[in-house]
């Protein structure tokens, strides 16, 4: 019978000497196994800079339990950055929900970044790269479409936005 360990989500670390002590990477997330491992959500609510580092720091840990590499860990991270720095940027407040998916043979995550704010007037503008209402470099949804497998949009003015993605693991 396996023992129920937890520990610090955000710590890559503490998920490693799980793994190498044998115990369920799901475990050391701190993941509830009510038959299949990872099948509980995690919901950031964002509303500041340390909500975009605390969920990224929670996707990478939820991506590393998963299976993906390092790398692809931080480049899931990068993208959940760019959703949540949007959330803060232009709604004010919204959250991040993050999942394992066990859908697939290889598995993967999903990510919704969700929000109450003004919405995206033009969606197919805001997907160009180089364009920004805010001065910045407008890398924001064309790179998380880039970085993730998956990706959906919905923005309706004065109702907010929803952006969903999913990476699968090669």
């Amino acid at each position: 019978m396996e023992q129920e360990i937890r520990v610090p989500i955000s710590s890559d670390k503490n998920i490693a000497d799980a793994r190498q002590k044998g115990r369920s990477a799901a475990l050391a997330v701190g993941f509830s196994l009510g038959g299949t491992a990872l099948e509980q959500e995690i919901r950031v609510p964002i509303s500041s800079d340390k909500d975009i580092v605390d969920a990224r720091q929670k996707g990478r840990s939820v991506a590393l339990a998963v299976g993906f590499s390092a790398g692809a860990a931080t480049l899931i991270a990068t993208a959940i950055s760019e959703l949540a720095r949007n959330i803060v940027s232009y709604a004010k407040s919204g959250e991040i929900i993050i999942q394992a998916l066990h859908g697939s043979p290889q598995g993967g995550i999903q990510v919704i970044a969700r929000d109450q704010g003004p919405g995206i007037h033009d969606i197919k503008q805001a997907l160009r790269d180089g364009f920004s209402t805010s001065g910045s470099l407008g890398l924001g949804l064309p790179g998380v479409k880039r970085l993730m497998d998956e990706f959906q949009i919905d923005s309706r003015e004065n109702r907010g936005t929803t952006v969903m993605v999913k990476k699968w693991k090669q």
